[in-house]
């Protein structure tokens, strides 16, 4: 299956009308696992059709990990805020802090219906931390980060949901999301705007597939065949849920999102960051630099790459100003509006970019093309526990310091010729890190 967007030539600055919007997240994906994004080895042909329509982001942030990277979405907020770095275990007693707003419950001041099909992965311990009472009027999927692909057992149990309730469908996961997320397109109302937010729980292991899509990557080393295997069966589930929204004509009015949630695991043998340093886990590029575009007919220019950084924080306050949501916080928001930058080139108002990693230690600040390290690790840091963690800013930790328009693989450290540019940046760092909450604990609180 191979479908585009069609194409409008004229761009308005504003929408005339309350978008569609429409996120697709892709688990572990690697920075150069799809072909837009340099990829060579892994057939995407439906998501590089896609991102050849709308703009490319050359300098897109994420978490490291699973979790940090959903709540940070979800909230507008980075991890020193809302207190989630790292990734939420099988049995861990707590989640997202229910004083968070999420971007659900935002988009539902502006009239919208809400739907998660895929990957939660930010609190399920109790009801209240669950999807359908944090703003979604729709779930479909699984609470936990992974599970078996076929049978939907995580620990001894289905870990399968529709409306927060257990579902016992068959099948293959990543193929159900897709069915569920084009079904939920195809029932919309046309008068009512649709926020539809499709977390794949691929290509995150276990490594399974259906057998018959091994076959076009039998040369390739065996578990990179099968995670090339897996990302084509997301293409094609992509390209089904694209062909729905061109079946009920609703291209012009709707914004697609797509990204990973953090860096490729097994760089070089399983995923492919290349030229990025490290991978997932890490707060070196590899980790945290996603490769990702937006898509919307006659609002976001074709064929754009977009080369200011920008982060997953920053859509929440963009799609609450583009739907025209209530404004209205409970807690302050760390993201900005970048539509001024898509569709006009306009920089944000932005002097720097906190990159926080696993615990509050392990962070990182940009600063135009410079980036300081506190603390970095190329190692893996996924089974690393939010609770484990110090809220101490960072002390004493090894400094690194890259140019990244010169450097983007990040191997020469510059901080021993450059003492004064780490100074400054590390006070900057510093001053973002100032604030940073403990990670949680073995609970979190109920809100009284």
């Amino acid at each position: 299956m191979f479908l585009a967007f069609s194409s409008v030539p004229l761009f308005a600055e504003e929408p005339r009308e309350r978008p569609n919007i429409v996120v697709l997240l892709v688990d572990d994906m690697g920075f150069a696992d799809r072909g837009f994004n340099g990829g060579k080895d892994i057939r995407t042909p439906n998501i590089d059709a896609l991102a050849a329509t709308g703009s490319v982001f050359r300098s897109y942030y994420v978490q490291p990990l699973c979790s940090a990277t959903r709540a940070s979405f979800l909230t507008g907020r980075f991890p020193v805020h809302h207190g989630i770095y790292g990734a939420l275990k099988a049995d861990s007693r707590y989640g997202l802090p229910l004083d968070e707003r999420t971007i659900a419950q935002g988009l539902h001041t502006a009239g919208y219906t809400t739907a998660i099909c895929g990957k939660w992965h930010v609190g399920e311990f109790e009801p209240e931390y669950r999807p359908m009472h944090r703003g979604f009027d729709r779930q479909y999927g699984l609470w936990y980060g992974q599970l078996d692909y076929f049978t939907h057992m995580r620990g001894g149990r289905v870990d399968w949901y529709r409306d927060d309730e257990p579902c016992d469908d068959r099948g293959y996961t990543t193929q159900l999301i897709g069915r569920e997320a084009v079904r939920i397109i195809e029932e919309q109302p046309r008068h009512k705007p649709l926020f539809l937010y499709v977390p794949f729980n691929a290509v995150h292991g276990p490594f399974q597939v259906p057998d018959n899509y091994r076959e076009p990557y039998r040369k390739l080393p065996r578990q990179r065949q099968i995670l090339a295997a897996m990302l084509s069966v997301v293409d094609e589930e992509i390209g089904r849920i694209v062909g729905a929204i061109h079946a009920k004509q609703m291209d012009e009015s709707t914004l697609i999102i797509f990204s990973s949630d953090n860096g490729g695991v097994g760089p070089g043998q399983i995923t492919m960051n290349t030229p990025l340093r490290a991978g997932k886990g890490t707060i070196y590029e590899g980790g945290v630099r996603s490769g990702a575009f937006a898509v919307w007919p006659g609002r976001v220019p074709a064929g754009k790459a977009i080369a200011q950084p920008v982060h997953i924080i920053d859509w929440y306050p963009t799609l609450m100003k583009l739907a025209g949501a209530d404004l209205a916080q409970p807690l302050p928001v760390d993201g900005v509006d970048i539509w001024p930058l898509i569709t006009r080139g306009e920089a944000p108002d932005r002097d720097a970019l906190l990159l926080v990693g696993t615990q509050p230690r392990r962070a990182a600040v940009r600063v135009g093309d410079w980036k300081l390290l506190l603390g970095a690790s190329d190692r893996d840091a996924e089974a690393e526990d939010d609770g484990a963690a110090s809220a101490a800013p960072p002390s004493g930790d090894v400094e690194e310091l890259y140019n990244l328009e010169d450097d983007i693989s990040e191997q020469h450290d510059l901080a021993a010729a450059q003492p004064g540019r780490v100074k400054a940046l590390r006070a900057r760092l510093d001053q973002l890190m100032k604030d940073a909450v403990k990670p949680p604990g073995a609970t979190t609180p109920r809100r009284k």
